[in-house]
């Protein structure tokens, strides 16, 4: 089950619609609404690690670390339910898109729970919520006069007898001749495309060369949201540098209208019939409304008060982070904002921390091409902190980053359990050895004085360090600041020795070993955020509480029940099975 400490996943039926001594202290006034909004998986398969890593475990970092500074966080998602990539899994399956959602929704609430991914809320696109709130936001982009009525020609595959999706659509990339590329985005070079731009276009369906047909849809005016797009883009200050650059250029070469209806039986229902039948809102307008429906939903559900959205949305103070991926950049930070601004009155992103790929030998993580194990092949192999552990330290921040299973096994052993898991072992079953599990009763820090109280300045220290990074979301900068934190206390053990000490001067003996226990349970509250499930049975042993981000005094005459090691340390070829 998810830590009792940390939010647990709160889900909504996919199909219904139902009307978190010495302190460190947060470095900023503590209390803020921080809207942590994360990606919308596709339920067309099990998620890999590419995907956790990408976006599911940051954002997850991130929110219970503003939970223990005393922020009010709020953290949905859900199943997009409407992707071209679920029509096209039941198209060759020959089942309803339905079906498909039915299956892997589930999948994604089980992984969440093992792997505590503390959601608010994680729903799905399928609810009459959904539908209703994304009505009305194509309604208010309508009457604000960014909507209009044009004529387009979209792809028809005559073998199939109907008109084609963008993704159904597949060709070369007139940009960087990808020849794979789909007819909304490139996924090589990231550039956002329409079909009709696609050298040598091909059906997916059939393989046939699609004829384009003339039809009537609604179209979003980004052309008349671009300059206010782009003066807001120019301000934004703290983006990583290849998420600000990617979109502020994109702006820069001109936006087009987009067509935000398509001629679908699957999908969000259009509001009026003007155009006819046979008309769907699109996925790539719906699907980024779903933070907005989430937050509603959840008020309405979850908080009991149908207006408590508005504290994250309409609130100056409040801040909105979304974690994606970086093929989801061009909708987070050029598409969403100005369908906001459309809107008017609710907050624009505060940062887009988009993470880069995690690669495996080489190749990206796909689920329609099969690289990567799925989550749950590895939770039956590995404990989850130790999955998670393993995956924080490649987090790809900045650029593509590579991992495969013998750097999994390689990562938990040599690092996790070798620094912190070995740390906390060892100085538990001394306490337990030499003095009854009972922690010795010794003066405080300042009384101790020399090498005892510089060791825990300078885990305070480092707890402020980490909280730094945290806020600046150098998450993979912050695990590797707390790890350094718990070297440090490795080396102050070894220089102290207490176990020989033990012998010859128990009090001195006393003195080391309480004060590593004072410094454990300070780096317990560094690690929390990154090990909810190890930190949560450390906090029961200790008597503290890591719903608070400060390190607190483990009180003298405890006594500390050790049920043994944190971390089982994994055979090398722990998962040299078959994926």
């Amino acid at each position: 089950m998810t830590p009792r400490r940390g939010n647990a996943v709160a889900c909504a039926r996919y199909g219904d619609d139902v009307t978190a001594q010495p302190e460190t202290a947060s470095p900023r006034p503590t209390g803020q609404p921080v809207l942590v909004a994360v990606a919308w998986p596709y339920a067309n398969g099990a998620p890999h690690l590419g995907h956790i890593a990408g976006a599911y475990l940051p954002a997850d970092i991130f929110a219970r670390y503003h939970r223990m500074v005393g922020d009010r966080v709020l953290m949905v998602s859900g199943s997009d339910a409407h992707g071209t990539p679920i029509t096209v899994r039941a198209d060759e399956e020959g089942v309803s898109p339905r079906e498909i959602v039915d299956r892997y929704h589930p999948v994604f609430l089980e992984i969440w729970d093992r792997l505590g991914i503390s959601f608010d809320l994680f729903t799905s696109t399928m609810t009459d919520n959904h539908i209703r709130v994304s009505q009305e936001m194509f309604t208010r982009l309508l009457e604000n006069g960014y909507v209009s009525v044009g004529e387009t020609t979209q792809f028809y595959d005559p073998q199939a007898g109907r008109f084609l999706p963008d993704r159904y659509v597949l060709g070369t990339c007139p940009h960087c001749g990808y020849r794979e590329a789909r007819g909304d985005q490139c996924e090589n070079c990231g550039r956002m495309l329409d079909a009709d731009q696609l050298v040598d276009p091909r059906s997916r369906l059939t393989g046939a060369t699609p004829q384009l047909r003339e039809t009537s849809h609604y179209f979003l005016r980004l052309s008349a949201l671009a300059d206010e797009l782009l003066s807001w883009l120019e301000t934004r200050t703290g983006w990583r540098r290849h998420v600000i650059n990617w979109a502020v250029q994109f702006v820069k070469d001109g936006l087009h209208d987009r067509a935000i209806t398509r001629d679908l039986d699957w999908g969000v229902p259009w509001p009026t019939d003007e155009l006819g039948p046979g008309k769907r809102i699109y996925v790539w307008f719906e699907a980024v409304i779903g933070y907005l429906s989430a937050s509603k939903e959840w008020a309405a559900t979850r908080a009991g008060d149908p207006e408590a959205w508005r504290t994250w949305w309409e609130n100056p103070d409040a801040t909105a982070y979304y974690f994606v991926g970086k093929d989801n950049i061009p909708f987070h930070t050029v598409i969403w904002p100005a369908m906001l601004i459309g809107h008017g009155g609710l907050n624009l992103p505060t940062d887009v921390p988009a993470n880069q790929y995690v690669t495996f030998g080489g190749a990206k993580a796909s689920k329609s091409a099969g690289i990567g194990r799925g989550v749950l092949e590895y939770l039956q192999a590995l404990q989850p902190d130790a999955l998670r552990y393993a995956l924080a330290t490649v987090l790809p921040e900045q650029n593509d980053t590579e991992i495969s299973d013998p750097d999994i096994i390689r990562r938990i052993n040599d690092e996790l359990i070798a620094n912190w898991g070995n740390l906390v072992n060892r100085v538990m079953a001394q306490i337990n050895r030499f003095f009854d599990g009972v922690l010795p009763n010794v003066p405080g820090p300042a009384e101790l004085g020399g090498a005892h109280a510089e060791l825990l300045a300078r885990v305070d220290g480092g707890l402020a360090r980490v909280a730094g990074l945290m806020e600046k979301v150098e998450l993979r900068a912050a695990l590797r600041a707390a790890m350094e934190i718990s070297a440090e206390v490795n080396q102050y053990l070894y220089r102290e020795e207490p176990w020989k000490t033990v012998k010859v001067d128990r009090e001195a003996a006393a003195r080391s070993l309480a004060t590593s226990v004072q410094a454990i349970a300070g780096i317990a509250v560094a690690l929390a955020p990154f090990l909810p499930f190890s930190t949560e049975r450390l906090a029961d042993v200790l008597g503290v509480d890591l719903t608070v981000w400060k390190r607190q005094q483990v009180p003298a005459g405890r006594r500390l029940e050790w049920p043994g090691p944190l971390f089982t340390k994994l055979d090398p070829k722990a998962l040299d099975v078959p994926a």
